[in-house]
């Protein structure tokens, strides 16, 4: 088959579809991964089709306005700053998208541009594979990922409205340059007013969601064409080689905390740096901090402190006691592949999802939004990691399940049936 994938957002959104594209080629199939354009180096370092579309990812998280919003934690907010980015984009990523997608078979997108491939779909007449990084199915077990996770349990009942709810309010924001996109590039009519996915685009097709069933057992009231197939793992090149610096310190002395927060960027990188250094001197601990894009900064760390450029989690997370991050779905998967314990400091959308379900699987403390994070909190949080036995040997034991899956390989043997 000839597949194209559409993966938007930062690098943690990216390379899982990356990783299922490279399972896909070397099952046989011509892969043509549709991304931003600061992704085509590392795509076509795969083996893949690279097709870029207007815009930069990382540019886009710089942003200061941006950076403002996601600290601050504003749920309204976020999703406002979200859709206006969208709709901005969304004339020019139909355009791009509409030759990429020309002869192919068969169409893979995840949450992100998921309304474009909608439309795609619809144009060309391709089946579309729905493939998703976290569960957006409506279901009772629990509520969806962007509504508040510190609310208390509702039920049933309110967790399935809730799904419903928020996907129509994604709708009904979009639906006006969702419109005019298909309208004047694509020559199609209006999308439906409730739903945009058209029934034979649909009905009775799969949806994969690549995440581990170890941490999220597919609920009960889900149908059979959901499948949780494991987690898409891109892993680092054989041939990648850690910098001296990183493996001497490494090797001079216990194993350190990593913290990095990925594509968040802080307003106040040298503030956050000094909070972090604080809560690590506080806990006596050694401690690697990942730059990231434009978030941690700090000159003349002490010695108990490197910075560190990006590393792949892969490697480097077995080595480390314990892994603070911002709760992206990417990093929090390979913090838990790893079998260490987490802190997730959430900052917005799923975020906060990924923290509360890393505690509730009792392999890391409590999550801390970024907006409350202190020295005292951060201090407490990395103590309880590295000092509770049990939480540690929880981590442990879930690391061994994950690493025995093959999301991958699953995921491909269901796209493959998709044929026949």
């Amino acid at each position: 088959m000839r597949i194209a994938i559409i993966a938007l957002g930062s690098r943690g959104d990216v390379q899982p579809y990356i990783a299922l594209g490279k399972g896909l080629k070397e099952a046989g199939h011509i892969v043509r991964l549709i991304a931003t354009q600061d992704f085509e180096s590392q795509v076509k370092s795969h083996g893949l089709e690279f097709w870029s579309i207007r815009g930069n990812s990382q540019e886009s998280i710089e942003d200061k306005e941006w950076r403002d919003v996601s600290e601050k934690g504003n749920l309204i907010v976020i999703m406002s700053q979200l859709i206006k980015h969208a709709l901005r984009s969304s004339m020019e990523w139909m355009e791009d998208a509409l030759i990429a997608c020309q002869g192919m078979d068969l169409l893979i997108s995840g949450s992100v541009g998921l309304s474009i491939a909608i439309s795609l779909a619809e144009k060309y007449h391709l089946p579309l594979l729905q493939a998703h990084l976290f569960p957006i199915t409506p279901t009772k077990t629990f509520p969806s990922l962007v509504f508040p996770q510190t609310l208390p349990n509702f039920g049933g009942t309110f967790n399935l409205i809730s799904h419903q709810l928020i996907y129509q309010m994604m709708i009904q924001a979009s639906r006006p340059m969702l419109n005019q996109a298909r309208q004047k590039v694509l020559g199609l009519p209006r999308a439906s007013l409730f739903d945009p996915t058209p029934a034979c685009l649909s009905k009775g097709f799969p949806m994969l969601y690549g995440f581990s069933p170890s941490v999220i057992p597919a609920p009960a009231d889900w149908g059979a064409d959901n499948h949780v197939t494991g987690y898409w793992f891109l892993d680092s090149d054989a041939n990648w080689t850690p910098p001296s610096a990183l493996l001497d310190f490494l090797q001079d002395g216990p194993p350190p905390i990593y913290i990095g927060f990925g594509s968040m960027s802080s307003r106040n990188p040298q503030e956050t740096a000094d909070l972090v250094i604080e809560a690590i001197k506080k806990t006596k601990q050694r401690a690697l901090l990942y730059s990231g894009w434009g978030g941690l900064h700090k000159e003349n760390l002490p010695d108990s402190v490197l910075m560190i450029d990006s590393t792949p989690h892969d490697w480097l997370f077995p080595r480390v006691a314990a892994v603070v991050h911002h709760g992206g779905a990417g990093t929090t998967a390979a913090g838990l592949r790893a079998g260490v314990p987490s802190i997730v400091i959430p900052f917005l959308i799923d975020q906060p999802f990924w923290g509360k379900r890393v505690h509730e699987l009792g392999v890391g403390p409590a999550p801390i939004p970024r907006s409350k994070l202190t020295v005292d909190r951060l201090a407490h949080a990395i103590h309880e990691a590295v000092t509770n036995k049990a939480m540690r040997q929880r981590a442990a034991d879930l690391g061994a399940k994950i690493q025995a899956e093959d999301g991958i390989a699953n995921a491909v043997k269901i796209i493959e049936g998709i044929k026949s």
